[in-house]
């Protein structure tokens, strides 16, 4: 099995395509006016609109409703980005080392789901990421 894609259902797709475009610098593809995908080397963000979510079930997903998912992209340079960022999104904390040795922060896109930019920064997890 390979793990291919996380996906958001979007209250406003376009605004929440812009949204990861500027934090991932990747221009999005769009599949369909309705769906598009942020391909990076290590993993697909693909965005619905809302209307998607009766190709399923009606009321199966919700925009705006995530508490409990937070979305993490490595980067190479921690403090650079956080330059890059830290005025343009809304922060939930600044840069911190957490105990499993990643330097990270968090923000909220704008349907309130937790975003996490992070590096590893101790050696176990410069390691533990070297095979990667």
């Amino acid at each position: 099995m390979k793990f291919a894609s996380t996906r958001i259902i979007a209250a406003d797709i376009k605004e929440l395509v812009g949204f990861y475009e500027m934090i991932t610098q990747v221009s999005a593809q769009w599949l369909a006016p309705v769906f598009a995908e942020i391909v990076t080397p290590g993993a697909v963000l693909a965005i619905g609109a809302a209307e998607t979510v009766a190709l399923w079930q009606e009321g199966s997903a919700e925009p705006r409703a995530n508490r409990s998912v937070v979305l993490e992209f490595q980067v190479d340079n921690i403090d650079a980005e956080y330059a890059r960022l830290k005025d343009k999104v809304p922060l939930v904390h600044g840069l911190k080392t957490m105990p499993w040795g990643n330097t990270t922060f968090q923000f909220r896109d704008p349907d309130g789901n937790a975003v996490s930019l992070y590096m590893p920064a101790t050696e176990g997890a410069k390691r533990r990421f070297a095979g990667r």
